[in-house]
């Protein structure tokens, strides 16, 4: 289930219509809202209709993962539901209160980026109605997630200031966050053979990885004899596999690899994939991230998280003052 934040991150658009998560943002207030509410906000409608969409999507996404929601994870699922289409509401209504301006025409420029992702046609049309939703919905959602998007960057972005000194004592009490692990960049030769394969293809294997290997051994290029005879997809590249640290290779291969120095040649592997000869084309040591390297990015991730923080505070006033009536006795209705 999405995070209550996530939807006031910039440039969420397409990713959120995408996935579906943009039907978290249904609290809306069109004219001839059906029948049946979730809650309302200060006067203001949560339909049910939405609400059904954002439970549905919810309950898709636990399908593809294999899982049935339901039980007290559904309950909560849904109280979380309700809980972030109220936070909307009450963040649009905001919005209008603090005088914030949002053109038709960006409004219009937005769907139109979204109607691109889907150039066969039909396919967009198909898609809304796929999810239970109408273009003057969609328009209504993206309108107020605009809304609430520009209150955010008039408002509150503006105040929040992280300096080099907050940067660095992040950096300093997180120090684990920032090793950079021992590395090691190699290539290899592939005579592929199952682990239950029986003795003439092992020793077939064999063969060719032993003739492999002589010609290595005796200065031919390890990139033209891998581009020749490797049986793996990096024969291509003439054996070559990028840089990997511990765990992501099985481990005789990793055992090996790590074992070697640069340039050096192993001699013959056996893993389940079959047998290998492996060459270390580079090694980097075990050390730490530099953190003029990273400075901008914990710069960034520290304002991200304060925005964020000043967004729960807003909405911690908001609902101090709000009247809202909640209904999730009619939750999930169909």
């Amino acid at each position: 289930m999405v995070s209550r934040n996530q939807w006031v991150k910039k440039g969420s658009f397409t990713a959120v219509f995408l996935t579906g998560l943009l039907l978290v943002w249904g609290a809306v207030s069109l004219a001839g809202v059906p029948k049946g509410s979730v809650a309302i906000v200060n006067g203001v409608t949560i339909t049910q209709k939405s609400f059904n969409r954002a439970l549905a999507q919810a309950e898709r996404r636990f399908s593809q993962a294999g899982r049935k929601l339901e039980g007290n994870q559904l309950e909560n699922v849904k109280k979380n539901i309700l809980e972030t289409l109220i936070d909307r509401e009450l963040l649009y209504q905001e919005s209008q209160k603090e005088g914030v301006k949002v053109r038709e025409g960006e409004i219009e420029k937005k769907i139109g980026e979204l109607k691109k992702q889907f150039p066969e046609k039909g396919s967009f049309e198909k898609a809304l109605k796929a999810i239970n939703l109408t273009e003057n919905e969609l328009k209504e959602q993206v309108k107020q997630q605009m809304f609430i998007r520009k209150m955010i960057d008039e408002k509150i972005t503006p105040k929040v200031k992280i300096n080099d000194n907050d940067a660095q004592t992040f950096y300093d009490s997180h120090l684990n966050i920032f090793k950079r692990p021992e590395e090691v960049r190699a290539s290899h030769i592939l005579i592929k053979v199952a682990p239950d394969a029986d003795k003439r293809k092992v020793a077939e294997a064999k063969r060719k990885i032993e003739v492999a290997l002589k010609r290595v051994k005796s200065g031919e290029d390890f990139a033209k004899v891998a581009k020749e005879v490797s049986e793996g997809p990096s024969a291509k590249r003439g054996g070559d596999l990028g840089y990997f640290r511990r765990g992501q290779m099985v481990k005789p291969f990793e055992d090996a690899a790590f074992g070697m120095k640069k340039g050096q040649i192993s001699g013959i592997v056996r893993t389940r994939f079959g047998f290998h000869i492996i060459k270390v084309t580079d090694v980097k040591p075990a050390s730490m991230v530099p953190f003029t390297n990273i400075k901008d990015k914990i710069k960034n991730y520290l304002k991200q998280k304060r925005i964020q923080e000043e967004i729960q505070s807003m909405l911690k006033k908001l609902r101090q003052h709000a009247k809202i009536e909640r209904s999730l006795a009619q939750a999930g209705k169909k």
